[in-house]
């Protein structure tokens, strides 16, 4: 196993002239050390077994190389040229977005293919062609079965996050799919750790690997503090309370969907700025509550640990476990969401007395010496570890988000329509009756009246077609105009029984 230091600069890697001034101009001239060591030998086309800790950069030590190696040639279409299998779509996006700017730089498509999002978009994008394709392995496998995909042109294959992917039983996926990509191509792995099934497809699909670690797999970061809090159950509500009304961004992880939903209508209703992020929201709340997490718009996001991989916020300097994880591997997820890319941060444990030697153990097995504490609410104590303060007790409500301009609009004046009625009619303004029966070549507007002051116009009856929407469409009704019913090839103005 080899640990390289960090290059100078990201030059001296062999990367193409267009990425480094990319990186430059977005600020990043100095690899971190996983970077430095792994990006040389990917470009070489090289397997590479990467394991360091969340954060520590592994998107562009394997994403770089991956955008100018799938580049040398056009992707056919439905036929990816490179796979990236991730395990959560929070953390497919999190990929996406971050290698689409170099992409643009060296003319890549990137594509996504996640579930909770549309089959049509993704079938489409797949359509015209992608070089890179993030993907979870549910959805890709879906996609494949309906033959809206092939992986037979894959020749670089990347897992990232390979431990969770096990973790949540995505093992038999991963190796179907990973059967199906070309035959010798190049793998990449990147994992925290590099036990049990990571194991298995380590030893299954890559090729003497050159193998990179820059931190040991199940340690704890030195700029991370970690600290148990014992509690009183009848306390714990407050606790929480008061530490998520804390200054700055905090995460609080829950054991259950109801919990994630319970606890942030509890900080809401205290004047905090929360939100809940769990499995059982699609994924466009999921996404919009991510981004004003981002924003800062709201400042404690209650999440279970299907998002303890997926949330990659900067400036997140306290992770808050409300309730304690199964294991020590989901301990280091959730605390892998703060004290990123070397800075620092806080994870808090609440424990009741019933809990503390779970918790020890817990602790122990992730390698973590945790400091100890016995709070109460309103504690200076708990203020000190955490930031904790009094909440302002008034329910929080979220401001309307500001209105986005529409497009298309003249300076100010009303809409025109485009119903077939022509020229634009002033809001409000509608036509009579018989004037709509004269665009349609009706005599007069009683039958249309009649239907009216029934109420058949418009509407669906057991039993009954669709009668025809007069006041939607610019032609006579089908059947010669009589009954107005759509269809109705009879011509009678009876519905069909």
């Amino acid at each position: 196993m080899t640990d390289n230091p960090a290059c100078p600069v990201f030059g001296d890697l062999g990367l193409p002239e267009k990425i480094v001034e990319k990186l430059a101009q977005s600020g990043v001239t100095t690899p971190f050390p996983i970077q430095a060591a792994t990006i040389p030998d990917a470009l070489a086309g090289r397997d590479v077994l990467g394991c360091g800790r969340t954060g520590s950069g592994k998107t562009l030590a394997f994403g770089l190389p991956l955008l100018v190696r799938a580049g040398e040639r056009r992707a056919a279409p439905r036929r990816p040229r490179s796979l990236v299998l991730v395990p959560t779509r929070e953390l497919a996006h999190q990929v996406r977005d971050a290698l689409l700017p170099y992409a643009r730089v060296l003319g890549v498509n990137v594509g996504d293919v996640v579930g909770g999002s549309s089959y049509t978009r993704q079938i489409n994008e797949l359509r015209r062609g992608v070089e890179v394709l993030v993907a979870t392995p549910g959805r890709l496998s879906d996609l494949i079965e309906q033959g809206a995909c092939e992986l037979d042109d894959v020749g670089i294959s990347v897992l990232d996050e390979a431990d969770q992917m096990c973790d949540m039983g995505f093992m038999p996926q991963v190796s179907e799919l990973l059967d199906q990509v070309r035959p010798g191509g190049q793998t990449l792995l990147f994992s925290a750790t590099l036990d049990g099934d990571v194991d298995k497809l380590v030893r299954r699909y890559m090729n003497e690997p050159q193998t990179h670690s820059v931190d040991p797999p199940v340690s704890h970061v030195t700029t991370m503090e970690h600290h148990l809090l014992k509690v009183l159950p009848r306390d714990k509500n407050r606790i929480v309370t008061e530490i998520a009304a804390r200054d700055g961004r905090t995460i609080l992880f829950v054991r259950s969907k109801y919990r994630a939903d319970t606890i942030s209508e509890q900080l809401v209703n205290a004047g905090v700025p929360a939100a809940s992020l769990h499995g059982g929201k699609t994924q466009s709340v999921r996404t919009k509550t991510l981004a004003k997490f981002r924003e800062g718009r709201i400042q404690a996001l209650v999440a279970t640990d299907v998002a303890a991989r997926g949330i990659h916020v900067d400036g997140i300097d306290l992770v808050v476990n409300v309730d304690l994880p199964t294991g020590h591997k989901d301990y280091l997820h959730r605390g892998g969401r703060t004290a990123r890319a070397g800075e620092s941060g806080r994870v808090v444990s609440l424990v009741a007395p019933n809990q503390r030697r779970m918790a020890r153990r817990l602790l122990g097995d992730a390698g973590v010496d945790a400091k100890q504490h016995l709070v109460n609410p309103g504690d200076e104590l708990l203020s000190e570890v955490t930031g904790a303060r009094e909440p302002s007790w008034e329910p929080w409500i979220e401001p309307p988000e500001p209105e986005r301009p529409r497009r298309g609009r003249g300076n100010g004046g009303p809409r025109q329509r485009r119903n077939g009625y022509g020229g634009g009619r002033p809001r409000g303004e509608r036509r009579s009756f018989g004037e709509r029966d004269d665009r349609r070549g009706r005599e007069g507007g009683g039958e249309f009246r009649a239907r009216e002051q029934r109420g058949e116009q418009g509407r669906r009856f057991d039993g009954e077609r669709r009668p025809y929407r007069d006041d939607a469409r610019g032609g006579a009704p089908r059947g010669g105009g009589r009954g107005g019913y759509r269809g109705d090839r009879q011509g009678s103005g009876a519905p069909r029984s």
